[in-house]
């Protein structure tokens, strides 16, 4: 809804909403939908994940969830995201020895 040029409430036609609807969901190159960006973030903190190059970590972004949820999706589907660096951990062998472990941010 807003004001015509007398001021009165003019109402939009729904065919002009459903046109606009159909207009942003294909806004984006890539077709990431918000709920697969949250059930990778429910992946990552039910994996206990340790933070990254960034050293931001889970509570950190948990402070913020909506909007950085929000950012990451949003520069995932317009193709804008770079990851950054990962951070290498080296994790001890049982017969000694060490492997490395690449550990990604969650956003940056």
């Amino acid at each position: 809804m807003g004001l015509d040029r007398r001021g009165d409430v003019a109402r939009q036609d729904e065919a002009d909403n459903r046109q606009r609807e159909d207009l942003s969901r294909h806004a984006k190159p890539f077709d990431i939908s918000k709920r697969e960006v949250w059930e990778a973030y429910k992946k990552v903190k039910a994996n206990r994940g340790a933070a990254g190059v960034d050293r931001q970590t889970i509570e950190e972004f948990d402070s913020r969830l909506a909007d950085n949820l929000y950012k990451l999706w949003n520069r995932l589907a317009s193709g804008s995201y770079q990851p950054p660096p990962v951070r290498r951990v080296e994790i001890p062998k049982a017969g000694g020895g060490v492997r490395p472990l690449g550990i990604p941010t969650v956003i940056s």
